[in-house]
């Protein structure tokens, strides 16, 4: 069924090995920018990371040109609509990571967390544990300026300034943790995908991630067990738990980065 909203909005990320990034950035930019879609790609040998705009056809002829690629034909996007382009600018850039953890020991493209679908979440939080009757713990892995705008209920909170902040905490909260099943979460599930293997690496073995962060979730689940909206990173600045831009919630929050400059994470 078509949006009454014109503008399309997507989310995706892949963790891959990637070579020739140069030469990607320039076939992405002669894609990208005749076809009038605005956002952010980032590049790094470590995979993409994507947030972009436009009306529905252009943006999704160019989603199925991506995935003619074999590295890319799995690549799953989240999918989101609002009045008004939300980005300023078309922005494709390559970068040492897809997302900043300054932990280059973490290579998700070798072998993924485990992953849990928003279904198996709600299951296990309407029945305050898992299926092995473990405590569930859910651990937001975003920034503070993100969390003041909505979280889970009950959800640990950190409150990190910035996502390289994240290995730090979580060594200095281990034993809190331990014995727990951990599922970390965070916008996209790109952020909570590098913590959940960062977690593991440190020896505890009952961490997820939650598939495709609260953007799925929303898309999925609604509001069940969810308290706010998620901040974007474009003008909407938030989105309630029906993916609608409520830009007024974020009224007040120092925001760290500047719409249409960062992808969704």
């Amino acid at each position: 069924m078509p949006s009454p909203l014109p503008v399309l909005n997507i989310a995706a990320y892949q963790f891959l090995a990637l070579g020739e990034l140069a030469v990607l950035e320039d076939a992405l930019k002669q894609v990208l920018a005749p076809a009038g879609i605005k956002g952010t790609v980032l590049l790094a040998h470590e995979g993409i990371n994507l947030f972009l705009a436009a009306p529905a056809e252009p943006l999704r002829a160019f989603l199925g040109w991506l995935r003619q690629d074999p590295r890319f034909a799995q690549l799953q996007a989240k999918e989101s609509w609002s009045r008004s382009q939300p980005f300023r600018k078309l922005l494709v850039k390559i970068k040492p990571e897809i997302i900043r953890m300054d932990h280059p020991a973490i290579q998700p493209s070798s072998g993924r967390a485990p992953a849990l679908s928003p279904a198996v979440l709600k299951r296990w939080l309407d029945a305050g544990h898992d299926d092995n009757a473990r405590p569930v713990v859910l651990l937001d892995t975003r920034n503070r300026y993100e969390t003041a705008c909505g979280t889970f209920k009950d959800a640990i909170d950190w409150q990190l300034d910035k996502f390289t902040q994240f290995p730090a905490a979580a060594q200095a909260h281990l034993a809190d943790l331990a014995g727990k099943t951990v599922v970390s979460f965070c916008t996209g599930g790109i952020r909570c995908e590098k913590a959940a293997i960062f977690m593991r690496e440190q020896g505890l073995e009952n961490v997820y991630q939650l598939d495709g962060g609260i953007l799925r979730y929303f898309e999925e689940q609604g509001a069940a067990h969810y308290e706010g909206g998620c901040f974007v990173f474009d003008e909407r600045r938030v989105v309630d738990p029906d993916l609608a831009p409520q830009p007024a919630w974020a009224d007040g929050y120092p925001l760290a980065a500047k719409a249409g400059e960062s992808p969704a994470r």
